[in-house]
């Protein structure tokens, strides 16, 4: 007979597509998302928190893999109440709020918003289904001065977390013109936009992929459709080789200057009356940000930005990394996109029925840091805390009293909490953590009134490097009187 093992024990294991965070990266993401905040500030933008959980009504049908059961979210219903959905981005949580307090909030409203998003996607390499964002819009206002505004705002808050001027530029192009297009080539009708529609969200997902796909790809999605490399089919959009050449000389346009660029869009778009609207917009925002000091340096006009999500309705941007990293088969290429956003004029229009002008812009949080992490300029301090050792279990006050010493000057300090039995097990727990120092008071120090520092830092270095001359002319843990404790310490910190 079996023996009974009882129950099942879980597997101590993260779900699929999701990752733990751990305090260096914590502590980086935070010291990053802090300075972005801090540009938005200087700009006059709020900060705005709300709930992970939105009614999927709420959230609308806006993710680019429409052709999913589940429309990419995770929902659930609650008895026969409403469906909710962990939120997919900040954009849509922030039409609802716009919505809800419109007699409250100040017009226009201009907010920023950090926070964990979730998307039921299928996960790959460096593809999770928790992510983090970073969002700033303005809801309000009509004029391309707030799309001109998001641009310049986008582009210091890049330089200012350590991306240089020369390491990224932040493309623009205006969806009315790609509408202008689409209407040439046969799949917009202005007298009935649902005329299409399926077609067109075909053809936008898939100009939004030329990086990847290339001409070729691209060319296969908006005609008769695609195989990938793993043998799946995607439908096309059917379009014929004219009106394809169509779209694809819209992709192609961009010219070496802005004003090239905006008079080859007129020749495109020259037939559509809203084409032409969106050209307007595209020159006015270069005039705008060129007046600011903010040339081609930094933000260009690029046709073939388009973004993927469904609710964008002007100006649409995008920041991109130019410099080289290698991937993981060695090869040397771009690092590509960090951020996008655009404007989204009919998004709180769902909820009031009114039109409501509204643009803002979303920084990929993790794909930003994984840059910073590529070039090196993570400055954050990722050194542990001071601990204070423990050799005596009876002076864990006096313990705790050096430790609130240090804490109170400033220092990041902790207690040894672990059994003191073994010495060498607190030390080893120090460098697991990354402590700068150690302090040590035994019986004999306590009757004479001093403390050990052990210099953690410099004790392994002079363990890897010094011969013993220099090991005994440098020793790396000194004594100190008692009250010189938190002046020992920093003297180490400062040398660290």
């Amino acid at each position: 007979m079996a023996k009974d093992k009882g129950p099942r024990r879980p597997k101590a294991e993260t779900p699929k597509g999701f990752r733990d965070y751990f305090g260096a990266e914590v502590t980086e993401r935070k010291a990053m998302l802090d300075r972005i905040a801090a540009v938005y500030h200087r700009y006059g933008f709020d900060p705005l928190e709300t709930s992970a959980v939105e009614t999927v009504e709420a959230l609308g049908k806006f993710l680019p893999d429409v052709d999913r059961p589940n429309e990419g979210v995770f929902a659930w219903q609650e008895d026969d109440a409403d469906w909710l959905a962990l939120r997919y981005d900040l954009t849509a949580p922030l039409a609802r709020v716009a919505a809800q307090y419109r007699n409250d909030l100040p017009t226009p409203y201009r907010r920023y918003a950090m926070g964990a998003v979730w998307r039921n996607e299928k996960p790959g390499p460096g593809r999770f289904r928790q992510f983090y964002q970073c969002d700033a819009d303005t809801v309000g206002s009509g004029s391309v001065a707030a799309d001109a505004e998001i641009c310049a705002m986008l582009t210091d808050a890049l330089e200012e977390v350590g991306i240089p001027r020369g390491d990224y530029v932040v493309r623009v192009n205006n969806r009315k013109v790609l509408n202008g297009v689409m209407e040439v080539a046969g799949v917009l009708d202005p007298a009935d936009p649902s005329k299409f529609e399926h077609e067109r969200g075909i053809v936008m997902r898939a100009i939004d992929k030329i990086d990847r796909l290339g001409e070729m790809g691209v060319r296969a999605l908006i005609g008769k459709g695609r195989m990938d490399e793993s043998g799946d089919y995607t439908d096309g959009a059917g379009l014929s080789d004219a009106q394809a050449d169509v779209v694809l000389g819209f992709m192609s346009a961009r010219r070496d200057t802005g004003a090239e660029t905006v008079a080859r869009l007129r020749e495109l778009a020259g037939g559509s009356a809203i084409g032409t609207e969106g050209v307007d917009e595209l020159e006015r925002i270069a005039e705008l940000l060129a007046a600011q000091g903010y040339g081609p340096d930094r933000i260009v006009i690029d046709p073939s930005v388009v973004r993927g999500l469904g609710y964008y309705t002007g100006p649409v941007f995008e920041a991109e990394l130019t410099f080289e990293i290698l991937d993981e088969k060695g090869r040397p290429r771009q690092f590509g996109s960090v951020a996008g956003g655009g404007r989204y004029d009919d998004l709180v229009k769902r909820f009031t029925g009114q039109s409501v002008p509204a643009t803002g812009v979303s920084i990929g949080v993790d794909r930003l840091l994984a840059a910073l992490h590529a070039k090196g300029r993570m400055q954050t301090d990722a050194r542990g805390p001071v601990v204070v050792t423990v050799m005596d279990r009876d002076r864990m006050a006096d313990y705790q009293a050096m430790a609130t010493e240090l804490r109170q000057a400033g220092i990041r300090a902790e207690v040894y909490l672990g059994n003191p039995k073994n010495f060498g097990n607190q030390l080893k727990y120090a460098d697991k953590r990354n402590s700068p120092a150690a302090v040590i008071q035994g019986t004999d120090e306590a009757q004479r009134c001093v403390v050990q520092v052990k210099d953690l830092f410099l004790g392994a270095k002079i363990a890897a490097e010094a011969s013993h001359e220099e090991w005994k002319n440098q020793p790396a843990q000194t004594e100190v009187p008692r009250d010189a404790l938190v002046a020992e310490v920093r003297r180490i910190l400062g040398s660290v």
